[in-house]
């Protein structure tokens, strides 16, 4: 929990298993940084077939990750180091402020000062935390909960052993993420919103040296963008998501030849709009609660980040510099990699750097 000796290992795994697709890497550990060694992202439903997510059974998982195993040549039996990652509903982080307390005494503490701030029943919690900070004029600690609960945590931890995969270590997405930024990217002073775009959920994180963390999820991603297209132009899901790849907001108008930014010209909010609408309502409360408004860049990551014309929506309505956030940044990496530096493998990156 709060005191933990580094692990020593000489390869790591990280695997992100995502609603739409398991994405998995495997890295070298060298002196001062990562080697990356090889990795795969795999989707678990098939190309141009419309799906409900409700629908979709956790088992279909299992043999996607043996066969991306085998694919990478990787004997589960020989990882030493794996790391995976749950989050959703039903994972909630919150960094606190709370008296000083001895090592005997703060995780019982904790598990009682979490009920207050986490969504979760206190029967069903599984606690873990991180004290960031003590404050000397006051005593106080900074102290980041992570909670989920028994059962969300036993469901992915079976996914992983019927794959014939040992688990590790579990972390929140939310950390991954801003591990992927934080441990291989060149970062200034100021506070950088992080956007993990998947196909059903978009996690954000605002990060910062010296400032207070904030992770929230948007029930919004790729998923639908497409449905936006297919409601707007009268395509089928195969159709849509053609069309999405191929022209992405930047698409062009259904009255004339010129473009039109969004894909969703009717009385419904389009998904761009509703994104910017829930990333400007928690910069607000963040700067309320943080007192903090030295925003200085808009990180996109995850699958949906390569979204034609997002980043520039994005800018335009938040107001905030927005860029496509590249995870490989300060990793070395062999010849053939040089040219897939795809953003959607920053939360499996950011699983697999992660030391203890």
């Amino acid at each position: 929990m709060a005191k933990k000796k580094p692990l020593k290992f000489k390869e790591s795994v990280g695997i992100d298993i995502g609603t739409h697709s398991v994405k998995l890497v495997h890295l070298k550990r060298l002196h001062d940084g990562f080697k990356l060694l090889n990795y795969e992202i795999k989707p678990t439903v098939p190309e141009g077939v419309e799906y409900i997510p409700s629908d979709l059974r956790k088992d279909r998982y299992v043999p996607i990750i043996a066969e991306m195993l085998r694919s990478l040549r990787i004997n589960p039996k020989k990882i030493n180091h794996l790391v995976s990652a749950v989050g959703g509903d039903q994972v909630s982080i919150k960094q606190i402020k709370t008296i000083f307390l001895p090592d005997d005494e703060l995780e019982s503490a904790l598990f009682f000062e979490a009920k207050k701030h986490l969504a979760i029943s206190g029967g069903e919690m599984v606690l873990d935390f991180q004290v960031l900070s003590l404050e000397e004029k006051t005593n106080n600690m900074n102290v980041l909960l992570v909670a989920t609960t028994k059962e969300h945590l036993r469901d992915h931890t079976n996914i992983l052993q019927n794959a014939g995969l040992t688990p590790h270590f579990v972390d929140a997405e939310a950390l991954a993420v801003a591990n992927s930024f934080a441990l291989n990217a060149y970062a200034e002073e100021g506070v950088y919103i992080i956007l993990n775009l998947g196909a059903h959920r978009t996690t954000m994180v605002i990060y910062g040296q010296n400032t207070k963390f904030f992770a929230r999820d948007i029930d919004m991603g790729g998923y639908n963008f497409t449905k936006d297209i297919m409601k707007a132009r009268d395509l089928t899901w195969a159709e849509a998501e053609k069309f999405k790849f191929e022209y992405g907001m930047q698409a062009p108008s259904q009255e004339s030849n010129t473009v039109s930014l969004s894909t969703l010209d009717i009385s419904d909010k389009p998904t761009e709009e509703s994104i910017a609408l829930e990333v400007k309502r928690s910069l607000r409360y963040y700067v309320k609660e943080a007192g903090n408004s030295d925003f200085r860049k808009i990180l996109l990551t995850g699958g949906t980040a390569k979204l034609k014309g997002l980043k520039e929506y994005l800018e335009e309505n938040v107001n905030i510099p927005c860029e496509i956030y590249d995870p490989f940044y300060n990793l070395e990496m062999p010849e053939k990699f040089k040219e897939k530096r795809d953003p959607q493998l920053s939360l499996a990156l950011g699983l697999a750097m992660r030391t203890e």
